[in-house]
């Protein structure tokens, strides 16, 4: 899988720009703010049809255009496709592939798969839980177009019950509907704990060989996906031993629910529990630790994806290798060496002299 050509048109700071790539090691370097993160942006935004950096598209429309455009031919499977993207500052994003109008970015899905790991991706480790709901949920998206699908309908559901539990004391009718939001959240909720349960099982089966491979052995990494408490290991489970267990955490929680007008049992209070040497690595790991972590699960997320399609996806690394030491950065060149792959450096770096890999200047939205 890799992308041989891309064409930009107000987007961000690039202007009418055509880019040709190379089918391995390709790399971005440049000036401070000469627009590297916004090509790697661009690459990333074929696979979701969303930026890795902001939500919404207005603030990536070049302040002189009205719209941007990004055309892109790929690979994958051994068929080319083209894929078209234009984002209004007014109207719907629309997205083609091969010329057909996709009704929505699920379209995308499997088409043209991406990994990327940037310096934000610290909070993978010591952000939220809600990091990781992400991390896992652009995972499963490129590889299951359904579970795109499920994530959309529960987030409707989600928010439809939130708002009854939010005002059924000022209009108690509301509570007649609540029983059959309940069965409808269990239900679609059921069929994302079982996506990311598998997935995350995958993830443990490699991330922490990767892990120790990084850390010569020194440090130990394991993973445990955590859904409500009555599910220790819900990749276990089918689909109606977890749609009964949603059903019966959800009649429990009932009347706190009610009581505190929010929703508290789903599969948006999902996460994945990272440890180092036994302790959660969110309290305690280092922020070396954190990103040695974190680059392992990135990974381990590229492995599964080729172990699922058969080829590798296009590997974005964002001045990560900056961050790390000459031994760290020899051993992520060497296991990056099949399939294609995009780093962004500054002038001047010594990743050009050890990758033999295409050099791409940028300066000012511009290719050199």
């Amino acid at each position: 899988m890799y992308i041989d050509h891309i064409h930009l048109d107000g987007y961000r700071n690039y202007q009418n720009a055509d880019i040709s790539f190379s089918e391995g090691i390709n790399i971005i370097t440049g000036g401070n703010a000469q627009g590297k993160t916004n090509l790697l942006e661009a690459i990333s935004y074929l696979s979701s049809a969303r930026s890795f950096r902001i939500r919404g598209d207005k603030s990536i429309i070049n302040l002189n255009s009205d719209n941007f455009r990004i055309k892109a031919h790929i690979v994958a499977q051994g068929r080319e496709s083209n894929i078209e993207i234009i984002s209004k500052r007014t109207g719907r994003k629309q997205i083609y592939v091969n010329g057909i109008w996709q009704k929505t970015s699920a379209g995308l899905s499997g088409r043209f798969n991406t990994v990327l790991f940037c310096p934000e991706d610290l909070q993978l480790i010591k952000g939220s839980a809600g990091e990781r709901r992400r991390f896992m949920d652009a995972a499963i998206c490129q590889l299951r177009p359904k579970y795109a699908a499920a994530l959309s309908e529960f987030t409707r559901l989600y928010e439809h019950k939130t708002r009854i539990l939010k005002d059924h004391r000022e209009k108690n009718s509301l509570l007649s509907v609540l029983d059959d939001f309940n069965i409808r959240i269990a239900k679609v909720s059921s069929e994302i704990i079982i996506h990311r349960a598998l997935w995350c099982k995958r993830l443990n089966e490699i991330a922490p060989a990767i892990h120790g491979d990084i850390t010569n052995g020194s440090e130990k990494l394991t993973l445990q996906y955590k859904t409500i408490k009555t599910m220790e290991d819900p990749s276990a489970l089918n689909r109606q031993q977890i749609f009964q267990a949603l059903m019966e955490d959800q009649i429990a929680h009932k009347f706190i629910e009610l009581d505190a007008g929010q929703c508290l049992s789903g599969a948006h209070k999902d996460n994945i529990m990272i440890c180092i040497d036994g302790n959660e690595a969110r309290i305690f790991a280092s922020q070396g630790q954190a990103r040695t972590a974190a680059l392992s699960l990135k990974l381990a997320e590229r492995e599964i994806n080729y172990n699922d399609c058969g080829e590798y996806p296009v590997l974005l690394l964002d001045d990560v290798l900056s961050e790390l030491d000459s031994v760290r950065q020899d051993f992520v060149l060497n296991r990056i060496t099949d399939g294609q792959v995009f780093i962004t450096c500054c002038e001047g770096s010594e990743l050009t002299e050890k990758t033999n890999g295409n050099i791409i200047t940028v300066k000012q939205g511009a290719i050199i």
